[in-house]
């Protein structure tokens, strides 16, 4: 019941950004659908990149917890952004790791647009939590 983050000699290491490698044992997975800044009746919420990064971050600690899990529990995340610059990407994964210990593994994704014009960022994740006991 581990879960190991490795960032091996001979790739790029980035320290709590992202991990190279998650390996998960005797886990179960919990997989959310893809989060936009959205508040609890689908209005967007947040402006730029960054902003809209921190309303998905607490949409995802709000999904998790319905699991039983935190975003510590995070082992993979694919990260979607529109109009994606170069310089959003460190304050999109700031906001994404603000309140976190750990980083999961990662892919950023730049993409034409999502599925409506107000949003920036899609964030899809998976956790992994203990098996449950028995």
């Amino acid at each position: 019941m581990t879960v190991q983050r490795i960032d091996p000699p001979g790739l790029h290491a980035a320290p709590g950004l992202i991990s190279q490698l998650v390996v998960s044992t005797s886990r179960r997975l919990v997989h959310l659908s893809g989060q936009v800044a959205w508040d609890s009746h689908g209005n967007p919420t947040g402006g730029d990149h960054a902003a809209q990064a921190a309303v998905i971050a607490r949409n995802i600690t709000t999904a998790l917890a319905a699991a039983g899990a935190t975003r510590d529990d995070i082992v993979k995340e694919v990260i979607y952004i529109a109009d994606y610059t170069p310089d959003v990407l460190q304050p999109v994964l700031a906001a994404l790791r603000e309140g976190s210990g750990t980083a999961p593994a990662s892919t950023l994704v730049p993409v034409p647009a999502l599925f409506a014009p107000d949003y920036l960022v899609e964030v899809d994740v998976t956790a992994a939590l203990p098996a449950p006991p028995g």
